[in-house]
């Protein structure tokens, strides 16, 4: 079987887990850390790192992060915190809310001048 890639496995392969290529970046750094410590860590008994969950022949810890999320042993879960959303969101509406007070817009804020007429 060729291939036409020198990353195995292809990084269109690797995109169609995740939303966007900057999660597969932050996916594959933070999960090659975890093996890396993982490796360095062994021998000391602390089992608390998880062990690469594929059989690898790469011995680099990002080669093998990668082939973890291709095998969807690897997955992310994007963390929405809603009182924050709504924090932003509260602040906009009262930023907008005294802009129009404090008549930012004018006396009308329907009302826009265009500059001098043709007429």
């Amino acid at each position: 079987m060729a291939r036409n890639t020198l990353m195995d496995p292809p990084v269109e392969q690797l995109l169609d887990k995740v939303d966007s290529k900057f999660t597969l970046v932050a996916l594959g750094a933070l999960r090659a850390r975890q093996i890396n410590a993982y490796y360095n860590s062994l021998g000391e008994g602390l089992g608390r790192i998880v062990p690469p969950q594929v059989t690898s022949v790469s011995g680099k810890p990002l080669s093998i992060a990668f082939e973890e999320i291709a095998a969807d042993k690897i997955v992310y879960e994007r963390a929405l915190d809603e009182e924050e959303d709504d924090g932003e969101q509260r602040a906009l509406t009262e930023a907008m809310e005294a802009a129009m007070a404090g008549g930012a817009f004018g006396e009308d804020p329907a009302v826009i001048d265009e500059g001098p007429s043709a007429g």
